[in-house]
């Protein structure tokens, strides 16, 4: 296991540049399925693609993954769904592999920037009801996924107290959109609270930044996941076209022309491929900290 008191030293150690990238059964995909480019769904099940699982904010499985073979699908209660359960154990009963449940994304967070915006009460009320019967069935739990600001620590500490230890978590969900300092940073404070369950970091990216940025704090990143035990899987944000991304079109691993970029490549396992991405033309594309099924759909209907 990685001691964080090593964290001060890896953020000196030299990022090591990718042309090939090397392949982790860690990564997955945060994916939300755009009508107007269907083509691009089929960039993330190539054979190429070393991707094992993917969420889509969504209890139930997307139309162009349902019969995938190489994507473990990983439902999310977004909300205060009435009806998460039911949905999951049908999953189940049919024959679903559903291994893992993500649940309340960004609950700390407004409808502005991506939020679900559920006191915390209220989410440990849902969770009791819709989340924590799926553990007699095998499913392992995540904790909400709540942002990388303090709103976020102090959400998930009156949920934990509003639970009275009914909420049985394997796993915690961590979000950063910033410089690797701060994630790295970030992982180790949130290690050091809940140092019993295991980390996903289901949402990150460097956003707004240059391509060069974008492309170090990428593989900075993806080789301190990996070499750390304790992060189980890990997704980017940022599979979708640059002309769409409300986190800067460097961020993005498809061109505007739904080409893989470098860092795209990288990380689905292949070579650099010199592919440019770039800004939707005379549109300001603003960063919101993270997206939900609701808000990048409300982004491409404007499109």
């Amino acid at each position: 296991m990685l001691s964080l008191f090593l964290l001060p030293s890896l953020l000196l150690s030299p990022m090591i540049s990718c042309q090939t990238a090397p392949s982790s059964s860690k990564r997955g995909l945060v994916y939300v399925p755009n009508s107007k480019h269907m083509s691009d769904d089929s960039i993330w099940t190539s054979a190429s693609s070393d991707l094992t699982w993917y969420y889509n904010y969504q209890s139930t499985p997307s139309a162009a993954f349902k019969n995938s073979s190489k994507l473990q699908f990983v439902p999310m209660l977004w909300g205060t769904s009435t009806t998460f359960l039911d949905d999951v154990t049908s999953q189940i009963k049919g024959g679903a592999n559903i291994s893992y449940v993500l649940a309340f994304n960004e609950p700390d967070g407004g409808g502005s920037t991506g939020g679900s915006a559920i006191p915390a009460e209220t989410a440990a009320e849902t969770w009791q009801r819709e989340v924590e019967p799926l553990k007699e069935l095998g499913v392992k739990l995540g904790a909400p996924a709540v942002t990388g600001a303090p709103s976020g620590k102090i959400w998930l500490q009156n949920f934990f107290n509003a639970c009275k230890g009914n909420c049985s978590a394997d796993f915690i969900p961590v979000h950063w959109y910033g410089n690797f300092e701060g994630l790295a940073s970030h992982v180790g404070e949130v290690r050091a609270a809940y140092q019993n369950l295991t980390m996903w970091v289901t949402e990150y990216a460097n956003n707004n930044v240059n391509l060069k940025e974008s492309q170090n704090f990428y593989n900075q990143s993806s080789q301190f996941f990996d070499r750390i035990d304790y992060i189980t899987h890990y997704s980017y944000f940022g599979s979708f076209r640059s002309s769409v991304s409300n986190v800067g079109p460097n961020a993005a691993m498809l061109t505007e022309k739904g080409k893989l970029t470098d860092l795209g490549s990288w990380y689905l396992g292949g070579a650099a491929t010199g592919n440019i991405p770039h800004g939707a033309a005379g549109r300001n594309v603003l960063f919101a900290g993270s997206s939900t099924v609701v808000f990048i759909t409300s982004i491409w209907s404007l499109l």
